[in-house]
């Protein structure tokens, strides 16, 4: 005999929290699976553990840039202790989540779930029905259909290591490979980055990239752009990776291969084809509400719907986003203009709102400004080298259209940015603001 809820919930990351949450709370029966322990990516394999590593390699870049400035003595990563201090956060990360489901009245359920039917599900040999289903399954590494593509762990492999190798290849020049280059570089790896593209981190504004590439040499960090990865082959305990690029064919030998080369939604044991919940282009077929057009039972959410980014506060808005349309019918859709993203290398770089080549696709008339900071005393307190921004301001409203920082402050500094993007601010508006001196904050009126 099925069990009935008014909605499953598929996945217990983000996007599948905040759905079950809003829904369960207006006392509609609620029910949430997983196949992995309950937390989802970013609590347990992405953006919070990696912080935490990053906290301590942050901390050690620091002392040494601080060495002849008042601070002596070695300082190095203690790979293990480090590793501790990540699992201190995210080992309780299941059992609290699963907990505060229950405490909510919702139920709960581990194993895959694969839809049996338009509204109905089976978990193990259990089938679970409801008027409304959420796919909210985050996202895994694409295949790279290459031999010896077994042998590359990914960023839950890298975030669980129990010792540093002393040379790391990573495959990608995204997000992964630019944090994760950083964190093992300074924790003394030998790190080598093949990107198939001609640059790194392409989701950013590339005169602050191209700036940013400075970071990685100081630090050791190879790159090689424009290579394509062919095969990998194990030799004993290290392996040989063979890739093509404009200089021909070359092999590289590491003791520890990364899968940073991207993401894609994970619903491939999902069985939509049973729930009548038809993909397009690869992605699900959804309409401006985040629901199936082929099942209207079904809806989606965060990296499983890629309707937007895929970062966890738009994982948090869709699910926002889904809920309503659950609890009120069909009438809200998000909103993804002024979305931050950051990518937390050391120092960390960050935008929000249009890049150039977007704000020039618009037609839109614009002023630019654009400088190297390293002489600001926000860069020389930290003792950085490497620092700048890019802002557009539209010319006649004085709207902010986009912001692009690199330096010590950048994650925080574009959180003000985006306030004035996502709510139509002017540069006059923000010049007239009195931050807290001296602060990443106040650098801002110089930067208009």
């Amino acid at each position: 005999m099925s069990k009935t809820y008014d909605l499953i919930v598929i996945g217990s990351g983000t996007a599948a929290t905040t759905v079950a949450r809003r829904v369960s709370a207006t006392g509609l029966s609620v029910a949430v699976t997983d196949f992995r322990a309950y937390g989802g990516t970013c609590a347990l394999r992405g953006c919070d553990p990696k912080k935490m590593l990053i906290g301590g390699t942050s901390a050690a870049d620091h002392v040494r840039r601080m060495h002849d400035k008042g601070v002596e003595g070695e300082v190095r990563i203690d790979w293990r202790d480090l590793l501790e201090f990540k699992r201190g956060f995210t080992d309780p990360v299941p059992e609290k989540k699963e907990k505060s489901f229950l405490d909510s009245g919702i139920a709960t359920f581990h194993g895959r779930a694969r839809f049996v039917g338009t509204n109905s599900v089976k978990i193990n040999d259990e089938t679970l029905e409801a008027k409304h289903i959420v796919l909210a399954t985050g996202s895994e590494a694409i295949k790279l259909g290459i031999p010896g593509e077994e042998y590359l762990i990914d960023n839950e492999g890298f975030l669980e290591m129990e010792s540093l190798p002393r040379r790391i290849v990573l495959v990608g020049g995204g997000y992964i490979a630019a944090e994760f280059s950083h964190i093992a570089a300074r924790a003394g790896a030998e790190v080598t980055i093949l990107q198939h593209g001609d640059r790194m981190l392409t989701g950013f504004d590339p005169d602050l990239v191209g700036w940013l590439m400075e970071k990685y040499e100081d630090i050791g960090v190879t790159l090689h752009t424009d290579t394509t990865v062919e095969r990998v082959e194990k030799f004993g305990d290290a392996f040989r990776i063979t890739a093509g690029g404009k200089g021909g064919s070359q092999t590289f030998e590491a003791d520890l291969v990364v899968h940073a080369a991207g993401r894609k939604p994970d619903f491939a044991s999902l069985n939509l084809e049973a729930g009548g919940v038809e993909l397009s282009d690869g992605k699900l077929a959804l309409n401006e509400f985040l629901q199936s057009t082929s099942n209207p039972a079904v809806y989606a959410a965060g990296d499983a719907a890629q309707m937007g980014p895929p970062l966890t506060p738009v994982a948090n808005h869709d699910g926002k986003v889904v809920a309503a349309n659950l609890l009120k019918g069909n009438h809200t859709t998000p909103n993804y203009n002024g979305v931050p993203s950051v990518a937390f290398t050391l120092p960390p770089i960050a935008r929000v709102g249009l890049d150039e080549a977007e704000a020039r696709e618009k037609g839109l008339k614009f002023r630019m400004q654009c400088d190297r900071t390293s002489g600001w005393f926000s860069t020389r307190q930290q003792a950085e080298s490497i620092s700048g921004y890019k802002v557009l301001v539209e010319e006649g409203s004085e709207r902010i259209l986009g912001a692009h920082l690199l330096g010590p402050h950048a994650d925080e500094v574009i959180n003000i940015f985006t306030l004035a993007v996502q709510h139509g601010l002017t540069a006059d508006q923000l010049k007239d603001t009195m931050f807290a001196y001296p602060t990443g904050a106040s650098d801002i009126s110089s930067m208009l």
